[in-house]
């Protein structure tokens, strides 16, 4: 599909393609953003505002106090934490000094921490207080050296942060205590690089940015190989594609997004973090989007333009008793990502807002976004929308053949500058996924229109996809059956009103003593959140093929 036939479905002003090399780093991107808007609010947070120039001076603080701790070009540091101030500026730090980003969800357990950190080759780590214990427990087992943590009220300034800190260690209970003899504070290591001197490398379109870890069909997670010129080119696709709704936005009203998507999640590195640099726009920093009322008493004093989030976002908001304390009457743009959008939840969000969910799709592997809809679309499609500027996307049989015929489903595989360029030190696996003409093969299976809409109708993979993160039955299934008294089990997905899909676990017990709520506890010390089963079945045996190999659909179809 070379021609591009969704390009006569595009808005009015949005180009087919963009010109990625106008940057030749995310560095670059950055800092004459910093210039250009330094004085302008980049984040809002807890009612603390932080500037594009402050965002510019602390990071080229933490950049230099990088640099001293005798790191080289190319390293790897994590960051683990929420949507606070500190992630951004750390992002900026790493990228100035050379180093390259590696996102950690800072919900994971100490199992999955200790697999990233190894992976990845990370020496140092910037994590919020709150996660620290879970360091504790796997850092010896990991090349990290260097560890820097953070508070939530470090930028809030003395009086206001020292409160938010002694209610969220002594009053919320929120921080484990924890031993991490030789860390240092996040504003200490500020003050150390304040008084050194940036040494400024010299950082290639083609250098490394960040490790962007995502799930694996063999249950391992691994990286996705992001180079700056991937994701400044899905930054500059992003805005092209928004830009005929946010050019409504009064010119005396800075552009301004809600950030309750988790910033260590692609979606929102990209198109909260990185996009709003790019437009001098603002953050409003949502430090956890599970706590509804919060989100909305934030919402209630910004005036906002965009909104990021997933369906099951939309809907709890949507839902909540308090949805009419916002004025969402500002509100030009509502992406909907990382899982699919229900009809009923656009819908209902449309009638309480007027403004349309417009549903995109991409994945770690693409930067993430690859198509979407238009944004000047009034009703919910259904679809992912229209392959974005600069994007290829064709449907591929199961001999890697073109799908021609109309209506007739493929695999969904993409081609553009925003595609990876393969996963971390995994040549086997990227060869899984690359095609030899380039495409990244997505493991979606999709058909599309004859207007160049792509729908998505099944999945190849047995991926299970809970509230936009991936759950790959694999690694749940090697986990759970490491636990004494369990003989087989097996992991499928089922649909679940509240996030989509839901993780279903069906045992085959070795002990027949063994009980639910063990397997929930065991499951609770070694997945994260997401990963755990919602439901758990236990039966004498499971539907196998002639050759042994589970018959995960089966157990799908037998809810």
């Amino acid at each position: 599909m070379t021609d591009r036939p969704w390009l006569k479905a595009y808005p009015p002003g949005v180009p087919a393609d963009i010109d990625p090399s106008q940057y030749s780093s995310l560095v670059a991107l950055m800092e004459q953003s910093f210039r250009q808007y330094s004085d302008r609010v980049a984040y809002s947070f807890l009612g603390k505002d932080v500037t594009f120039g402050e965002t510019d001076s602390i990071s080229q603080a933490f950049a230099a106090y990088l640099q001293g701790l005798g790191l080289v070009r190319g390293d790897r540091v994590a960051i683990m934490m929420p949507n606070v101030p500190q992630y951004p500026m750390a992002v900026a730090a790493i990228l100035r000094a050379g180093f390259v980003v590696v996102n950690v969800n800072p919900l994971y357990t100490p199992r999955e921490l200790e697999h990233q950190l190894k992976d990845s080759g990370s020496k140092a780590i910037v994590i919020i207080e709150n996660f620290a214990a879970t360091l504790e427990q796997c850092i010896a087992a990991t090349p990290v050296k260097h560890v820097v943590l953070c508070a939530m009220g470090d930028r809030l300034g003395l009086l206001k942060g020292a409160l938010v800190n002694y209610v969220v260690r002594n009053v919320k209970k929120m921080v484990p205590a924890f031993h991490l003899p030789g860390a240092v504070r996040f504003n200490e290591a500020v003050a150390i690089g304040t008084r050194a001197t940036l040494a400024r490398p010299d950082i290639k379109p083609d250098d490394v940015a960040v490790l962007q870890y995502t799930g694996g069909t063999t249950g391992v997670s691994k990286g996705a190989v992001l180079l700056h010129r991937n994701v400044v080119a899905n930054v500059l696709q992003s805005e092209a594609w928004n830009a005929p709704q946010m050019a409504k936005i009064p010119s005396d009203e800075q552009p301004t997004t809600v950030c309750a998507l988790p910033l260590y999640h692609i979606f929102a590195f990209t198109v909260n973090m990185m996009l709003s640099l790019r437009t001098g726009g603002k953050n409003i920093l949502i430090p956890n989007p599970r706590d509804l009322p919060a989100v909305l008493k934030e919402l209630s004093k910004h005036t906002f333009h965009s909104f990021p989030a997933v369906n099951t976002l939309f809907n709890g908001l949507a839902n909540h008793p308090d949805f009419n304390t916002v004025n969402w009457s500002n509100l030009k743009v509502s992406l909907g990502g990382g899982m699919a959008v229900q009809g009923a939840v656009a819908k209902l969000w449309l009638e309480k807002t007027g403004c349309p969910i417009c549903e995109g799709y991409g994945l770690s592997e693409t930067s993430p976004s690859a198509s979407c809809n238009p944004t000047t679309g009034t009703e919910f499609t259904g679809t992912i929308g229209l392959p974005i500027p600069s994007t290829y996307m064709k449907l591929l049989d199961d001999e890697g053949v073109e799908v021609t015929a109309q209506g007739q489903p493929g695999e969904i595989a993409i081609k553009g500058p925003q595609v990876m360029a393969g996963y971390w030190q995994r040549p086997d696996e990227t060869a899984k996924v690359m095609t030899a003409d380039g495409y990244f093969k997505s493991g979606d299976i999709g058909i599309v229109d004859e207007r160049g809409f792509f729908k998505i109708i099944d999945r190849k993979k047995d991926m299970v996809l809970v509230s936009g993160f991936n759950v790959y039955p694999n690694e749940v299934e090697d986990v759970v059956a490491q636990l004494d008294g369990v003989m087989e089990c097996a992991v499928v997905g089922v649909a679940d009103d509240k996030t989509g899909e839901a993780v279903k676990l069906v045992i085959v017990k070795k002990n027949p003593a063994l009980t639910e709520a063990q397997v929930r506890e065991y499951c609770k010390a070694n997945l994260t959140g997401y990963k755990q089963p919602k439901v758990i079945e236990f039966r004498t045996d499971l539907p196998k093929t002639p050759v042994g190999k589970i018959l995960r659909r089966e157990l799908r179809d037998k809810k």
